[in-house]
């Protein structure tokens, strides 16, 4: 296994550079890239904007009325699928919003420490 850093010297025994292996460059260079939770490659306007999308309109009045009937034992067969195709959807979407908030903290919590 190679050492984590080497340094290069000069004639006179001067540190003039350093050599990393892969994984400490990756630490250093890209620390969320490490942690598979992390959106990466993203602007954190993009992340900020991801953060707070929601449903389209349409989608989440049909969910909406779709849950209403269910609870009521009201939908046929196909609008039951339908409900549980706008379930998936809407937890999906939880899913990408909380891992866009984790990855604006995880930039800040970078930000700090350095």
């Amino acid at each position: 296994m190679s050492k984590p850093v080497q340094y290069i010297t000069n004639e006179q025994g001067e540190r003039v550079g350093v050599l990393l292996d892969w994984n400490t460059y990756s630490r250093l260079a890209n620390p969320l890239g490490l942690d598979d939770e992390c959106l990466v490659g993203l602007s954190v306007d993009e992340l900020k904007a991801l953060a707070s999308c929601k449903l389209a309109v349409i989608e989440q009045t049909r969910l909406d009325d779709l849950v209403a009937r269910n609870a009521a034992s009201l939908l046929c067969t196909d609008e039951v699928a339908e409900l549980d195709d706008l379930l998936m959807k809407a937890d999906q979407l939880t899913i990408l919003k909380t891992r866009a908030r984790y990855t604006l903290n995880c930039l800040e919590k970078s930000k700090t420490a350095a």
